[in-house]
C-alpha cells in the first residue's frame, strides 16, 4: 500500500489537478481570495461535491455559504469530529454531482427507507 502524510499545499495555479481532483488522501490546497463570493465559485467549478467547510465569526457569511455551496456535505466552524464532516449513523454522508451516484446520502436517519417497499392495506370485516 501507500502512506501519504498530511500535506498542505499553497499558491498552485487554479486548474491544477491537485486543485480540482477528489484525492481520498489527507492533503489540502489552500489559495488566497477577495471574498466568499469568489471562494463559492471556485468552489462550486468543481466537478465534485462532496464535502465543503467554512471558519466564520459571521453569522450571515455561514448562511450565505450553506445555501450556496455544492456539496453533500457541508459544515461550519468544525474543528474536531470526522475527517469527513459527516458523523456516521448520525448524518447522512453523500455527494453532489461526481462525488455521488444515487443523490441519497448514507448512514443517515432516512437512507434505509429508499429500500424499502410502501404497502397500503385495508381490511373490512
Amino acid at each position: 500500500g501507500h502512506f501519504v502524510m498530511p500535506t498542505v499545499v499553497d499558491r498552485l495555479p487554479v486548474d491544477h489537478r491537485l486543485c480540482r481532483d477528489e484525492l481520498f488522501v489527507p492533503f489540502v490546497a489552500v489559495a488566497d481570495v477577495e471574498s466568499l463570493d469568489e471562494a463559492l465559485s471556485r468552489a462550486n467549478r468543481s466537478e465534485f461535491g462532496l464535502t465543503a467547510g467554512i471558519f466564520s465569526e459571521d453569522p450571515e457569511e455561514v448562511r450565505t455559504f450553506f445555501s450556496a455551496i455544492e456539496a453533500g456535505v457541508a459544515y461550519a466552524n468544525r474543528r474536531g469530529g470526522a475527517t469527513t464532516g459527516a458523523w456516521p449513523g448520525v448524518n447522512s454522508f453523500g455527494g453532489w454531482k461526481a462525488s455521488g451516484s444515487s443523490g441519497r446520502g448514507a448512514g443517515g436517519p432516512y437512507y434505509v427507507q429508499q429500500f424499502l417497499r410502501e404497502q397500503s392495506q385495508t381490511w373490512v370485516e
